[in-house]
């Protein structure tokens, strides 16, 4: 067996240097063998189980369980010894001072950005121990004020915001605090709720008591901007309740994940499962067993027939049909009134009209 080997982060996915460790398996100092697992890593697409490469001791372990690390850093290394002695190593990151005067405290690269942005001052955690941004996201839910259960903020000004500001007051579970849009100046009304300002005022309302929030951005012409809003929310410490309008149907078998919208006379059938953050928009028809991955978009009009798969992030357009059985995978665009008869691959783009898949 060698000596000591070098154990690396993994690429898990092409198109992202990063990745969060899901689950640690092992501990500095722990004896594994060759095949044991030693973590699993999670990206926005993928998931990657470690094994170790050969019999040894795991050694020079720093990160923790829900850290991100990025790709081809050192996680630990195999030795053969538990007192092999360790090549040097680079040095954690050293915070800079934050609110006041501090001593230096070992930080990940995560946790620092996340402390700089929410000013939390790393004071309150002990010397000498790594602080992790697990570490620091727990800090800040202690920090925030208890949100209160029925008062929410609409994030985006335009037309699904007005969509989402009539369905929410036809609901009547939930009063609209105000709308913050990027590119409406503060003090414009819609539909005569109050533009409050833009995504710089998430942390103090936050921080006032309002923690719910709906994402008003339809990400009609790309997902990006949508999924960018859902993020800020999330670091600005929001939930995201969802949203069903009174003369939509959910029959009592299905799913429905937070985050969700549908619109009136909307139907999600029976044992249908929707995912976080999708929209089921005005008259449209989610058959038996159909599953909406998360962030999915069904335009008005769209009918998928039973057990349809539409994977993440896809968009359904107006008036579309989608067949028994059928799937569309991961970021597809369906273009309005298409006729959908077999599967759709990932990334995917059927033009308006169009039978797929072509005669």
């Amino acid at each position: 067996m060698a000596e000591m080997i070098s154990v690396l982060v993994p690429l898990v996915n092409p198109n992202e240097s990063e990745s969060v460790i899901a689950q640690l398996a092992v501990k500095d100092g722990q004896q594994v063998k060759q095949g044991d697992l030693l973590a699993v890593f999670e990206t926005t697409k993928a998931t990657f189980e470690l094994c170790a490469e050969q019999d040894g001791f795991v050694l020079g372990l720093t990160a923790r369980e829900g850290d991100q690390v990025k790709t081809g850093e050192c996680l630990c290394y195999l030795a053969q010894s538990r007192n092999a002695i360790l090549p040097k190593q680079r040095e954690p990151v050293r915070a800079e001072k934050l609110r006041e005067p501090t001593s230096d405290y070992l930080i990940t690269r995560p946790a620092l950005a996340l402390a700089r942005d929410h000013e939390v001052d790393l004071k309150q955690f002990p010397q000498g121990t790594l602080i992790t941004e697990k570490m620091v996201q727990e800090v800040l839910s202690e920090e925030l004020s208890e949100a209160e259960p029925d008062v929410l903020i609409v994030y985006g000004g335009g037309g699904h915001a007005k969509s989402l500001i009539d369905l929410i007051r036809a609901q009547g579970k939930y009063r609209i605090h105000g709308v913050l849009d990027d590119g409406i100046p503060a003090g414009s009304l819609v539909l005569d709720v109050p533009v409050l300002g833009n995504g710089s005022m998430l942390k103090e309302l936050r921080r006032q008591g309002i923690g719910l929030a709906v994402n008003a951005v339809g990400g009609i012409g790309s997902i990006r901007p949508r999924l960018a809003v859902f993020e800020n929310l999330r670091q600005a410490g929001y939930t995201f309740p969802t949203v069903v309008h009174p003369r939509a149907v959910v029959e009592s078998t299905a799913l429905v994940a937070e985050g969700c919208q549908i619109f009136c006379h909307a139907y999600i059938g029976s044992a249908a499962k929707v995912g976080f953050g999708c929209i089921v928009n005005t008259g449209a028809v989610v058959s038996h067993d159909c599953v909406l991955e998360d962030y999915v978009n069904i335009s008005p009009g769209a009918i998928l027939a039973g057990a349809v798969t539409i994977k993440e992030k896809s968009l359904v357009g107006m008036g579309v049909t989608v067949n028994l059985n059928v799937s569309v995978g991961p970021v597809a665009r369906v273009g309005n009134s298409a006729v959908i008869k077999g599967d759709v691959p990932e990334n995917g783009i059927i033009r308006a009209g169009a039978v797929w898949p072509e005669a």
